[in-house]
């Protein structure tokens, strides 16, 4: 009795501070588990291990969620939205921001039931694909940028492109390879994705709609299977190796797809991060390996983890994946509703200056040089009109070298 309160309450106050870390422009997942580590002896003295670990996977959850809010109302994205905030941002400049959120829900709901019902053959199949392909995924990864540069319409644009990957590329080596500096991705994302975003909709003087909450949106079935189907398969790719993360998996999702429409994409995206998710606690129970910050700390504690906990931890899932699609909804329709009260250059100004804020706190003055850099990086695909999902170069480049060479 005592123990399934105190699990529902774990997953109660996992699933509210899932919404808090979604909606906080720049906090990333990680960095909540890394704290929640850090007082996890304090936690334990109040409860037992599993219910920490329970109110861990359902914050990760629910994060995968929410944290599309900010991406869309904000275009402030994080790693693994980062993607996303194109799509979104141009749904919201239609007066559409609450359907892209819808979208990103509707895509993070099903591939959490279908990586569910599907997880008795990943369990089968993730030990042998990770044996099967570990040497391979540089160039798997090489053969992704290579695609993305060609797949530019005319040799100008893939001359842009190119310089954007390389540049891009530098850019994450340099960053990648600093010592002490904390939290890598902050600044960088934040400027290549973010602030460079945010700074066009300035200088174009960007003018948000009225936002409506209609039911206007219609995916085609085949688009709607294609989707889901290429946000398993990628963000299974995500959960199995290394340094891939879901933003590297949206590329090459991308790529698997082909040309889907807006709508399909952003369900594509939203169901990459929480199949990631999901697919760390297969990763963590087949092959012992934690491919993600939360669920490291969740390996941390309770070191390895058998079928019952898995069980009991997918029903976690599948029960903060239900509140977070009520919360996200509910908290979207506030956001699209404040939207049309609000002066959106003042707005991207704060978030701009947050940013800045964030970065200078957790990475230092050296994060807030990479960040300037990165926003101008972030700059030219918008001049030059080639895609931004160049610039994830940063994160492709640096794994390519590391198991290429």
């Amino acid at each position: 009795e005592t123990m399934f309160l105190g699990l529902i309450i774990a997953i109660l106050l996992g699933a509210s501070a899932g919404l808090i870390t979604g909606l906080t422009p720049g906090l990333h997942i990680n960095l909540v588990a890394l704290i929640l580590f850090s007082i996890s002896p304090f936690l334990l003295g109040y409860t037992n291990v599993i219910a920490v670990a329970v109110f861990i996977i359902a914050m990760s959850i629910t994060h995968t969620f929410t944290d599309f809010i900010s991406a869309t109302y904000l275009g402030a994205p994080a790693d693994d939205t980062a993607l996303a905030v194109l799509p979104a941002h141009r749904m919201l400049l239609e007066g559409m921001g609450h359907e892209a959120v819808k979208l990103t829900v509707i895509g993070s709901l099903l591939c959490l039931i279908l990586t569910i019902i599907l997880s008795p053959l990943l369990i089968i199949s993730v030990p042998f694909i990770f044996s099967y392909l570990k040497n391979y995924i540089g160039w798997i990864l090489l053969a992704v940028v290579v695609f993305m540069i060609l797949r530019e319409e005319n040799i100008n644009k893939r001359f842009w492109a190119l310089i954007v990957v390389a540049l891009s590329g530098i850019l994450g080596l340099i960053v990648f390879n600093m010592p002490n500096l904390k939290d890598p991705l902050l600044p960088m994302l934040s400027g290549l994705f973010g602030v460079s975003v945010l700074f066009l909709s300035l200088t174009q003087k960007v003018v948000i709609p009225i936002q409506r909450t209609t039911e206007m949106i219609k995916v085609k079935t085949s688009n709607m299977f294609k989707a889901l189907g290429s946000g398993i398969f990628s963000g299974s790719l995500v959960s199995i190796f290394p340094g891939v993360g879901p933003a590297q998996a949206a590329v090459l999702a991308g790529q698997i797809v082909g040309k889907i429409d807006v709508f399909s994409y952003l369900i594509l995206v939203g169901g990459i991060n929480t199949v990631s998710m999901v697919l760390s606690l297969i990763t963590l129970f087949t092959i012992e390996k934690a491919r993600n910050g939360s669920i490291i700390v969740v390996q941390q504690l309770l070191q390895s983890i058998n079928v019952h906990m898995l069980v009991l931890f997918f029903a976690v899932a599948l029960i903060a994946g239900g509140i977070a699609t009520l919360l996200t909804l509910y908290v979207s329709k506030i956001f699209s509703t404040i939207m049309n009260k609000v002066n959106y250059s003042l707005l991207s100004i704060f978030i701009i200056l947050f940013i800045g804020a964030m970065v200078l706190y957790f990475s230092g003055f050296t994060g807030f040089l990479i960040l300037i850099v990165a926003t101008f990086i972030g700059l030219i695909p918008n001049i030059v009109d080639v895609s931004r999902s160049n610039s994830m170069a940063c994160l492709l480049i640096p794994i390519i070298l590391v198991n290429v060479l």
